[in-house]
């Protein structure tokens, strides 16, 4: 049996934040709430316990509600030091000897299924399993401000979490250390370690993405890491039983990606219904005109389940050349377009708990030259979803950003002539990762979409 064990017990004080750093908000969720959804996603974790201060208990009582996980099976106690939550769970579970115990930091949010999976995979040949990755650095020994050793870095590694204990085996290394006047805890590999020598610690290799939120500094890194990081959305499956009876409003849907996600959402009984400049005359950035359309909607199907903007425009130039009536029809499009129908939407999603999908692209992450105006709003939108994913989340709305690569669509030939088809994706390809987010259970998320 695997239990994941979830370390939440500390309250924060190096962070400076008025509630302990897991339950810091990112990317849509407390960091806490991150963490366990990447354990209840793990088909080889079957159970987990999360281990909190007294004064949050609450906190995770309603998470469990809210999130539905279905294998936190247990809330236990921490105490003062680290150690303490990591006794909790061992003596938690001390009529499972068998049982492995999987520590992970609460503030470790960013860990990876290859990583869970593996140190899982190394219990079946270790008693007791670490992550790690390599130093860049140069490690040295100091002692009153003068270097005493530099070991060899290549020998050198980084601990992080999640550790892998046979239940018996950490059982064993506790109960000695508790013995031991003089001991000081580092961590449960440490423990291990030092009172169980004899005990072979397999490493599995860490990810540098797999960071402990720790120091007031590291909440930028985190957000960041979160806005870059690649959502697998792949395997969800498309059913049409879990598609039938929805109804799906497209805003640029006449070509490229749009239209695929239209065909897509017919083919598979979704009742699609398009607005664009081209077809129907709706132009995003005209409040009034997106209000009417969803109206119109509403009134004949009685409901909206998801609402999705592929509508946008690319002037490809320095600014400098830029006619000033093309930098206000990006704006205006590109984001005005995107506030208008998040605000005219949220009436019908709120009543159908739905799904938004908004677009963004590769060059929201950095500005580059000849695309000022463009990059510029494709970073505004993911901002954007990030904090209305926030707002919305009571309500329980989904809200989302799709983030394809170059994709072969008529306003990419129009910019970039002709490229290698290999080079490219194919509307059809952004458009099956689309519906499969619409099915999926993240908001506030950046879903890459990748050749």
């Amino acid at each position: 049996m695997n239990i994941a064990v979830i370390l939440a017990g500390g309250t924060g004080i190096r962070l400076e934040k008025s509630l302990p750093k897991q339950f810091f908000k990112v990317a849509g969720k407390m960091v806490i709430e991150h963490t366990v959804d990447a354990f209840e996603r793990n088909e080889l974790v079957d159970e987990i316990a999360i281990v909190i201060n007294n004064h949050y208990l609450f906190m995770i009582e309603d998470m469990i509600i809210k999130n539905e996980w279905k294998k936190v099976k247990r809330v236990l106690i921490g105490g003062k030091e680290r150690y303490h939550s990591s006794l909790a769970a061992v003596n938690a579970y001390a009529d499972l000897e068998d049982a492995n115990l999987i520590f992970h930091d609460a503030a470790r949010p960013l860990v990876s299924q290859r990583i869970i999976s593996e140190v899982v995979g190394a219990m079946d040949n270790y008693k007791a399993v670490d992550v790690a990755i390599h130093s860049a650095d140069t490690i040295i020994e100091v002692q009153n401000q003068i270097i005493t050793a530099i070991p060899e870095r290549v020998k050198m590694r980084r601990g992080q979490t999640p550790q892998g204990f046979k239940q018996a085996v950490i059982a064993k290394a506790y109960e000695l250390a508790m013995k031991d006047k003089n001991f000081k805890a580092t961590d449960d590999c440490g423990v291990v370690k030092k009172y169980l020598p004899e005990e072979s610690i397999f490493v599995v290799d860490g990810e540098e993405v797999n960071m402990k939120l720790t120091y007031p500094e590291d909440t930028y890194l985190l957000d960041k890491l979160f806005q870059l990081r690649s959502v697998e959305i792949q395997n969800i499956e498309l059913s049409l039983e879990s598609l039938a009876d929805k109804v799906m409003v497209v805003f640029g849907g006449t070509y490229g990606i749009g239209k695929s996600i239209v065909d897509l959402g017919k083919q598979n009984g979704i009742r699609v219904y398009n607005f664009s400049r081209s077809e129907n005359n709706v132009d995003v950035s005209n409040m009034e005109a997106v209000k009417e359309v969803l109206e119109k909607v509403f009134q004949t199907e009685h409901k909206i389940d998801y609402i999705v903007n592929t509508a946008g425009i690319l002037y490809k130039e320095p600014l400098e050349t830029m006619n000033y009536q093309n930098i206000l029809n990006s704006v205006n499009v590109n984001y005005l377009g995107m506030v208008n129908i998040a605000l005219a939407s949220l009436p019908y999603l709120k009543q159908s708990k739905g799904h938004i999908l908004f677009f963004t692209s590769s060059s929201y992450t950095r500005g580059r030259a000849f695309y000022s105006i463009y990059s510029s709003g494709k970073a505004a939108i993911v901002n954007f979803v990030q904090a209305i994913s926030q707002e919305w989340e009571t309500l329980g709305i989904k809200v989302n950003c799709m983030n394809p690569e170059r994709t072969e669509t008529p306003m990419r030939i129009k910019n970039f002539g002709s490229e290698l088809q290999n080079t490219l994706l194919k509307p059809e390809t952004v458009a099956l990762r689309c519906i499969q987010t619409l099915l999926s259970n993240y908001t506030g998320q950046v879903i890459d979409v990748r050749l």
